[in-house]
């Protein structure tokens, strides 16, 4: 299949609902999630820069949660909350023990 004719078809989640105790598990998964993604860039030899530059291996986003962009902080959320509504959607739970 070539890129051209790739249409994405993620989980149908349009009827999941999410709990305010799901909606705060989601923030702290979206902080975790970035967490995850520079703790690893970091140990590939990726450092802070103001633009992202490849070949140094320099991006701006390798800062505290917080101080991301709140696009960019939303896109983290938005990508968590996709996972946890597919889990849903998908007919398993999530307890908090």
């Amino acid at each position: 299949m070539s890129n051209e004719t790739y249409l994405p078809k993620p989980i149908d989640t349009s009827h999941v609902s999410l709990s305010p105790e799901l909606a705060a598990l989601i923030d702290k998964l979206a902080r975790n999630t970035h967490e995850v993604w520079a703790q690893k860039r970091m140990q590939e030899g990726w450092s802070y820069g103001n633009k992202r530059d490849d070949a140094h291996k320099k991006h701006p986003d390798l800062v505290p949660y917080e101080d991301l962009t709140e696009v960019e902080r939303s896109y983290d959320g938005e990508v968590v909350t996709q996972v946890v509504k597919g889990i849903l959607a998908l007919g398993y739970g999530i307890v908090k023990r």
